[in-house]
């Protein structure tokens, strides 16, 4: 955190995060979270730019919560995954040098793990095995 402006964003990213419950879990609700990935997805992965070789994964499981015939418990799942990847304010602060995306690896791993080749399809072409 360098600069007030950074200091700034992380207080409403940690607003955002106290507004992002999934105890819930209804279908709206998980729509209403996708909404909030959507908005701030693209954002993060500029920002994390080459810092993280797990890219394409984060834009396979985007594309596995855009996909009308996942069932909206399973994209619950996802959502929560990219929340947390989204937002700054985790075990490990994103803004740590070397260290700040490993709790979000370890978290991106974890979920493909459990969704296996289920999310091979979702993955960009070029990535395809």
């Amino acid at each position: 955190m360098n600069d007030l402006y950074e200091k700034e964003n992380l207080f409403e990213d940690i607003g955002e995060l106290d507004q992002l419950d999934f105890g819930g879990k209804s279908e709206s609700e998980v729509n209403e979270k996708i909404e909030f990935v959507e908005e701030n997805l693209w954002t993060k992965l500029e920002k994390a730019g080459k810092k993280i070789s797990f890219a394409k994964d984060i834009l396979a499981l985007f594309n596995y919560i855009k996909d009308p015939a996942v069932a909206w418990y399973r994209k619950a799942i996802v959502v929560a995954a990219l929340v947390y990847f989204i937002v700054p304010v985790d075990a490990i602060p994103d803004l740590i040098p070397f260290f700040g995306y490993l709790d979000d690896l370890g978290v991106i791993a974890a979920l493909l793990k459990y969704l296996g080749h289920e999310l091979q399809e979702y993955y960009p072409a070029n990535y395809r095995s």
